[in-house]
Formats: structure tokens, sequence, C-alpha cells
């Protein structure tokens, strides 16, 4: 059936503020991406075609390993951040007791493998990770095999950023293993493998403007490190990720990567604008004691919930993400809020993170629209 449209009618603007479910594609991503797929060979094919495809991976493989200062052969290309996440557990956690953050995305509490040894590390109501709590899980997992610890750099709930000098200065005395789970971090931050004691890394294209499919393990050292790989496949990635890279996009990543951080934007000063605005309303922002990433902020609003929220605000063309997930009609409330210690709060909570094309414009009309929705809410709680 066709649509009843009026002749010449612009389609209604879109605003997208739903970043850390996935970025936008930055332009310099996209002519990679389109260079990349006109290169006929496989990468590990030794003829001309196969040489030219190698030459780009490997630029992209340099540029990468650049930006987080590791040596090239320690950048391991990805499917994404879930499976660079899994692969260092698996690959490198063996034998060892995993000591997970509460917090932590799915991809990690669910990535540990199978039988393993493991303990929660509690977070306090900012949502950053208790020291105390993880020197005494580092103590008692003292033995025959170092702890590896699971701590990510930036939640990508609520955008707080975990201490993590502090935390790799613990993991070094007590001979742990650091990994970080870096997917809302990387290209919104500036982060050094080598210099900040973190051991293994993971992130993902698409979180910072490349396309989906492509993600990097990092690992520190300035020598090719071990690691056992999830599948051998051909033995591509110096035999620790098998199958044929997707060069499109993979070029694509490293391109995003790079224009990320050469052309870094602060948005915190339009976070801070959303927040006060919200706040003024009867909105309350989670974690908002701790540092956080400047593009993110996690909004509870008493007596509404998150999917009604979600709703109201797509019917004004707004697109956000809830703090709590909805699966086959339940609503299930948000892990990292609930350890946060926000109860039933935790299914009133949307979050809002910015693109890094976001303009003036798009913050003010969120703020309209949801002043309306909180003053209808209010409204409603009155009768």
């Amino acid at each position: 059936m066709t649509p009843n449209t009026q002749s010449g009618s612009r389609p209604p603007h879109v605003v997208y503020l739903d970043a850390n479910a996935t970025e936008p594609l930055r332009p310099q991503a996209r002519d990679a991406m389109l260079e990349a797929a006109e290169l006929t060979g496989n990468p590990s094919s030794v003829h001309r075609a196969g040489r030219m495809a190698r030459a780009v991976l490997e630029q992209a493989r340099d540029d990468v390993a650049h930006a987080f200062d590791v040596a090239p052969l320690n950048c391991i290309f990805t499917s994404g951040g879930t499976e660079a996440n899994v692969l260092a557990m698996h690959g490198l956690g063996q034998s060892r007791r995993f000591l997970v953050g509460m917090t932590e995305h799915d991809a990690v509490r669910k990535g540990v493998p199978t039988g393993a040894d493991m303990a929660w590390l509690p977070v306090d109501g900012s949502g950053q990770v208790r020291l105390d709590a993880l020197e005494e899980a580092l103590a008692q997992s003292q033995g025959a095999a170092p702890a590896f610890v699971c701590l990510m750099a930036a939640n990508n709930e609520t955008g707080v950023l975990h201490p993590l000098a502090d935390i790799a200065a613990l993991c070094r005395k007590y001979a742990a293993h650091l990994h970080v789970d870096a997917v809302q971090a990387a290209g919104r931050m500036i982060m050094s493998v080598s210099q900040s004691g973190i051991n293994s890394l993971a992130l993902s294209g698409h979180k910072m403007g490349g396309p989906k499919g492509a993600g990097a393990l990092l690992l520190a050292g300035p020598a090719p490190a071990r690691l056992e790989p999830l599948f051998e496949g051909g033995g591509q990635e110096q035999g620790r990720r098998g199958g044929t890279q997707p060069l499109p996009a993979i070029a694509g990543l490293a391109a995003a990567l790079k224009a990320a951080l050469h052309t870094p934007r602060d948005l915190s000063p339009l976070r801070n604008k959303l927040e006060q605005a919200v706040c003024a309303v009867g909105a309350q922002v989670c974690g908002a004691g701790a540092p956080r990433l400047g593009n993110t902020t996690s909004l509870v609003l008493p007596g509404r919930k998150a999917q009604t929220q979600l709703m109201r605000l797509d019917l004004s063309h707004i697109c956000v993400s809830a703090g709590s997930a909805c699966s086959s009609g339940k609503v299930a409330f948000s892990h990292v809020l609930q350890a946060m210690g926000l109860g039933d709060q935790a299914g009133e909570a949307i979050r809002v993170s910015l693109p890094w094309n976001v303009q003036d414009e798009d913050i003010d009309i969120f703020i309209k629209a949801y002043q309306g929705m909180a003053q209808s809410a209010a409204s409603a709680l009155s009768f």
C-alpha cells in the first residue's frame, strides 16, 4: 500500500542521541571503506593484488596500534568488541581466577570460560569499582596462577570512568592480568596501553564512527604476545584469530579512530546543558558524582517507566536507549544501575549518549520533549 504523503513533504528531523549503541558513520571511515572495497585481493595472497590489500591492512594495524601505544603485531583484528573481549578472556585467562566488575557489559559477564573460578567486584553508589574490594579479591586469588581482572574503562550506560591508574597499580602489586573493555572509551579519550599498566584492551569500530563488523584486541608488550585462538582457521592475524580479514570494515575502523583522535570534540558542555535543564523538572543523573565520558548521561525520571519514556520520545523522533532491557515483552532492570544501588529506579532510567556530530538544536529539541514528558508524569502522579 502506497503511503499517503504530500508532494514535496520533507521527512521529520530525527534527533539521534544513542551514540553508545552505535555512532553515526564518519565521512573519513566511509571514504576508507570505499577505497578498500575496490581492492580485489585477499590480504593473505602473495601476488600483487594480495599485496595491495595487505598494505591497506597493515597500515590500519599500524594506525590503531600507534593510537594505543602497542606494537603493531599486538593488534589483533576481530569482528567487534564482543569477540575481542571473549578472545582475551579465553586466550589469556586459562587456569586463572576471574575477577569481574558487577557493571561490566554482558559481553564480559557472559564471556567468562565455562567452569572457571570467578568472583564479582562490587561498585560504589557512583558506579566505580571499590578498590578495597578489588585488593581483597586479589589477595585471596594469589596462588599458582595470578588473577584475571576484567574492568571496563567507561561504562556503556552511565559513562562512569573506573580509576584505571589505581586499578592497574593493584594488579601489578598482585601480578594480576588487567583486561580493559574500552569499547565506549576508544576514540573518546586518550589511552596508552603500555604506559597505563593495562595488559589487554578491547575496542569496536562502530562505537567511534566506523562500520559495524570490525574490532580489535590490543596486547601490551614490545614483542608479539602469545594468545590461544578461539578458532585457528587459516592462521590469519599471526595465528591468533583465523578467518579472512574484512578489509573495508578494518580500514573504516582505523580511519574513524584517527579522525576521532585528530579532531576531538568535547561534548560535556552540551551534556551539562541537557542535565541542568532536565534536573530542573525532576530528573536524576546516575553516577553524577564520578568522572564520566563527556557524551553520556543516565537519567532517572521517578514514576515513569523507562519503556514509556522511550515510546514518548520516539513519537517526537528522538532516539535514546533505556537503562533497562526489554526481552520478550518483559522489562529486566539494568544490572548496572542495580549494582549502584538504585533499586526500583533502575527501571525508570534512560540513557542519552551524544554522537560526534550532535548539534545544539538537537539538545534543545530533546530538552523540550523531556520537559513535556516530565510535566505530564508529574500531573499523572498528582491524581
